[in-house]
């Protein structure tokens, strides 16, 4: 299975979960691939590229996207991450599985009992709240 891991990489915060919830996620299963777009560049790579970065990384994202099966996506915050949104609506739109995980206990979403966007929400088979239950819904083990 190639999991592509969506969402903002923009603090050390988030980056440093993210990473985490990858190893996370390779540890629990041993075929598991999982995509992570902060590793798609070498350090310093994306602002050797000035102007062009943007570009770039829009390109490497989508292709990585088209070669995984699912996408797990980081659905914390006020709102979800405006890039992860797009990857999520890009896979959905081909076909891909969509599992979301939020674990942010603030209210989201237009009516009691939402955890995002309907547009988010219903685009994901589930939205798991933890990384443990993240892994049994994405592997359907429960160990």
């Amino acid at each position: 299975m190639r999991i592509y891991l969506a969402g903002p990489l923009f603090t050390d915060a988030e980056r440093t979960w993210l990473s985490a919830l990858r190893r996370r996620i390779e540890d629990f299963e041993a075929g598991a691939t999982v995509v992570w777009p902060w590793e798609l560049f070498s350090e310093g790579e994306a602002q050797s590229l000035g102007c062009g970065a943007s570009g770039e990384i829009f390109r490497r994202c989508r292709e990585a996207l088209e070669g995984c099966d699912t996408v797990v996506a980081l659905l914390d915050g006020p709102s979800v991450d405006d890039g992860t949104a797009w990857e999520m609506g890009y896979a959905y739109a081909r076909g891909k599985r969509i599992i979301g995980i939020r674990t942010d206990i603030r209210r989201a979403g237009e009516c009691e009992g939402a955890c995002a966007n309907a547009m988010i929400e219903h685009a994901c088979e589930r939205v798991a709240t933890s990384a443990e239950e993240l892994l049994k819904v994405l592997f359907g083990k429960f160990r």
